[in-house]
């Protein structure tokens, strides 16, 4: 009996050394990586392409729902960093040596300053700076992802990609039968009439309606002038093609969406003969904070961990399927 016990007892402890161990060790190699930061975007600058390095094309990466999430610097969470991204955007437009950008996107969207804010710097970029901006689509540029593109002087996709969802969603839930039923009640004391619009324990009123209706409307007719101008297309037509559908990159196409179709090689190939150079691609890995790296470490013990969004309050999205 007490040596079946000293077995268990050695057996959990050999599981806790390797525990501690494949943590210390994860730690250790995220740590070396997130001190070897360089310029370009606060990361670890990697040669995707071989070239001419009189110049520099500088390849930035949109990957997940673009959201801020309002974490920064070591601590930050692992996936998409919004000021990460706009800081990496910002220095490469401004920096001499870039002479063209292109921004990888496979995203479903986001939320619609998130969004306004990169489209921004995109027009800036071309516009101030005279620097040219190609976007790749991966295998989703949706909604947000389509409205950051829209600008942008030349726009590629791969035949399988999803894109368009052109729009805007805000939404919320109602739950107050179900807190009827549980004989819950909420006590609600507000400076106006409208203080707890979207409140999930209640039903919306005729007026609230019409007040976020408003707001969504303002939203869509601000991506509709965003395509109208960014792809030279008349308002009916975007407004026929942005009923919230989603297009193939192939339909895209067709529609006069993107430009043509081709794969990130494609595109850094059209980018070098626009320059008429064959500058090298440079692209930066961004720092993980802490978060992330706890998140890899869970990931590599115990396989992947499914990520769920969490909205905080509804708010209005350029997003496809949010949910």
């Amino acid at each position: 009996m007490n040596e079946l016990k000293a077995r268990r007892w050695i057996a959990l402890g050999i599981g806790a050394f390797v525990l501690i161990f494949s943590f210390i060790t994860t730690i250790s190699f995220a740590l070396q990586t997130y001190t070897q930061g360089t310029a370009l975007s606060g990361g670890e600058q990697t040669v995707v392409r071989e070239g001419n390095t009189s110049g520099q094309i500088a390849l930035l990466e949109i990957s997940g729902p673009i959201i801020n999430s309002g974490e920064e610097g070591f601590f930050a969470s692992g996936g998409y960093n919004h000021q990460s991204f706009l800081n990496g955007l910002n220095a490469v437009m401004t920096d001499r040596q870039v002479e063209g950008i292109i921004i990888s996107v496979d995203s479903p969207g986001g939320g619609v300053l998130e969004s306004a804010e990169i489209h921004r710097l995109v027009e800036e970029a071309q516009s101030v700076h005279e620097k040219p901006v190609f976007v790749s689509m991966g295998g989703m540029a949706a909604s947000g992802g389509y409205y950051i593109a829209a600008p942008a002087e030349r726009i590629f996709a791969h035949p399988q990609t999803l894109t368009g969802s052109i729009g805007v969603i805000m939404s919320s839930i109602n739950v107050s039968e179900l807190l009827e039923n549980i004989g819950v009640e909420e006590n609600v004391y507000k400076s106006g009439p409208y203080k707890d619009i979207l409140s999930p324990t209640r039903e919306p009123l005729e007026e609230e309606d019409e007040i976020i209706q408003a707001i969504v409307d303002e939203y869509y007719q601000e991506f509709v002038d965003i395509i109208a101008d960014g792809r030279g297309m008349d308002e009916d037509r975007v407004r026929e093609l942005g009923d919230g559908r989603i297009y193939t990159g192939r339909q895209a196409l067709e529609e006069g969406l993107i430009d043509d179709l081709g794969s990130i090689d494609d595109v850094i190939d059209e980018m070098q003969a626009h320059l008429g150079a064959n500058y090298q691609v440079v692209t930066s890995q961004v720092n993980q904070g802490f978060g992330g790296l706890f998140g890899m470490t869970v990931d590599r013990l115990f396989g992947d961990t499914e990520l769920k969004m969490d909205f905080n309050q509804p708010r209005p999205l350029y997003m496809y399927n949010y949910e």
